[in-house]
């Protein structure tokens, strides 16, 4: 995806004003981009979320896993810290937990830019690419001209393709036959992700095109045909639609089938600024039709979403996980348009999420998707600290100073014997910086609030309002998980039915959890766990 307001930049330009040009910049100018790099790789650098050495990501695209390993393609400008012109970065990982960076994987060329798409594992070679024994990879991807845009233009984006006969190292673009879907005058018309549709034997394209999707079919990856469009009017529609996925689900524990549809828009995120929908019906290999249940939380411009918090966008699911494993695998971009090129980073701007299996489920009130972070995680646990019924008329502390590296952890707990109050828990340091999440039960509504967890005047829409998400029910009692890194949380509620994910900024890191309500807190069976995972791309 791509903004019209952002332009290229160079690594230095944040400094241009103090330090003069980085080509002429002093030996003791230089000394001091040094000491910034370092004090920020320490303070900042995930430790376990995927984040480039250098430059600037943005949305993930083009996962598939083959061979024992997980391939993560994302936006990338590596010669700057904002947005910029769009390469295909390229990661990989046995695990989604510890990633590789990889060599850059396609360039743009010709002002040309290489914007947002998907991959896909031809094992049957339909697409006629195999040149020797490996499985071919396509990719499918926006061409962006910015010779048209700045002619002003509305065809702009049209959908190229590349291939892959190495596992997806390298990449050879399909000059044959792009573009393999032309424009047909829609302005924003980009993102493509292909799926196979297995019921109905072909290959599906589901694209962005505005305020809608548009969905296409193909017996070979190169020649494709438009068959429908879905989305006018229907669910959230505050900004501009991107970065569709489109797939089959089993809902648990039944024989029973649903298709999702994953779309991101920005802005109109449920919080402010950018965030991902969904939507769950049936597809008859032609039309995608909304489930009637789930047809009533999308009316009037409402969004039903993945993720409650600020900094989640862009995500979508891997490709070819196998029949064996069986899970949908998801991760997303963990920033906000609103903010994403004026954090406090300089050596690079971006990570995503942690990779999610997303479920789908089916009670009272109809069909809904839970997310969970992967259980690779726990491989990844190095101890772990137990504590049962920690209860007090108005606070207990859950992580005392020094117990635990909060910059690299899992918690999860139970609150029981729920009233009518605001059940808050706060992580905190010693120099007065805080972020607090909870419950709301007098008007139900789960929270994060970071207006006091450090830097936060890079923007002001930072940290300008609490985020929250309106939960369906009275609680009696909830579960959280919380998964903490260096500059983020993402918290888990009552076994993934609600997902809010945020960063943050700390000037020393958070060494204290505690928790507190008026009514009195009863936390039960406590698991605190100590991660050791240091990301080494």
């Amino acid at each position: 995806m791509k903004l019209k307001k952002h332009r290229l930049l160079i690594f230095c330009s944040s400094l241009i004003l103090t330090l003069g040009s980085c080509k002429n910049s002093s030996g003791i100018a230089q000394k001091l981009i040094d000491k910034t790099i370092t004090e920020e790789e320490i303070m900042y650098r995930p430790n376990f979320h995927f984040t480039p050495q250098k430059g600037w990501m943005n949305d993930p695209n083009g996962m598939f896993f083959l061979d024992g390993t997980y391939h993560l393609y994302y936006q990338y400008y590596p010669d700057g810290n904002i947005w910029g012109p769009m390469h295909w970065g390229h990661a990989t990982s046995k695990d989604m937990i510890q990633w590789k960076e990889q060599a850059i994987a396609i360039y743009p060329d010709n002002n040309k830019y290489i914007f947002s798409g998907s991959a896909v594992v031809d094992t049957n070679n339909t697409s006629g690419f195999k040149n020797g024994k490996s499985t071919p990879i396509v990719a499918i991807y926006t061409l962006h001209d910015m010779d048209k845009e700045k002619e002003g233009r509305i065809d702009v984006e049209q959908q190229d393709i590349a291939f892959s006969n190495d596992n997806g190292f390298t990449w050879q673009k399909f000059d044959e036959g792009n573009p393999v879907v032309k424009n047909p005058e829609i302005r924003d018309f980009r993102d493509p992700k292909v799926t196979w549709d297995e019921t109905h034997k072909q290959w599906i394209m589901v694209l962005a095109a505005q305020d809608r999707v548009r969905f296409y079919k193909s017996e070979n990856l190169k020649k494709w045909e438009f068959i429908s469009d879905f989305g006018n009017n229907i669910g959230a529609h505050g900004g501009v639609w991107e970065c569709p996925d489109f797939f089959e689900m089993r809902v648990e524990g039944s024989n029973e089938t649903k298709w999702v549809l994953i779309q991101s828009l920005n802005p109109g995120g449920a919080n402010g600024g950018s965030g991902t929908q969904y939507f769950i019906g049936d597809f008859d290999g032609t039309h995608f039709v909304l489930d009637s249940n789930f047809s009533k939380k999308v009316q009037n411009g409402q969004g039903v979403w993945i993720d409650y918090g600020k900094d989640n966008y862009a995500g979508v699911t891997w490709n070819n996980i196998s029949s064996n494993d069986g899970r949908k695998l998801f991760i997303g971009w963990m920033s906000n348009w609103d903010y994403s090129q004026k954090v406090p980073t300089f050596t690079w701007r971006g990570s995503t999420t942690i990779a999610r299996e997303i479920r789908l489920i089916n009670k009272a009130n109809g069909y809904y998707l839970v997310s969970n972070p992967v259980k690779e995680l726990n491989n990844y646990i190095s101890k772990t600290i137990k504590k049962k019924n920690l209860i007090d008329k108005e606070k207990v502390v859950i992580v005392q100073p020094k117990e635990i590296d909060l910059t690299q952890a899992v918690i999860e707990f139970n609150l029981e014997n729920i009233k009518k109050d605001g059940y808050h828990f706060t992580l905190s340091n010693a120099i007065g910086e805080s972020l607090t999440f909870g419950i709301n039960t007098i008007n139900n509504y789960l929270f994060i609030d970071r207006s006091k967890s450090g830097k936060i005047d890079f923007s002001e829409k930072f940290a300008s309002s609490i985020s929250k998400v309106n939960l369906d029910e009275i609680q009696t009692s909830a579960n959280f998980k919380i998964i903490l890194d260096k500059t983020s949380i993402e918290l888990f509620y009552n076994n993934g039915e609600k997902v809010m994910t945020e960063i943050f900024f700390t000037n020393k890191p958070f060494n204290t959890l505690t928790a507190s309500s008026k009514e009195g807190i009863d936390l039960s069976t406590i698991l605190i766990n100590q991660l050791k995972t240091n990301q080494k791309n």
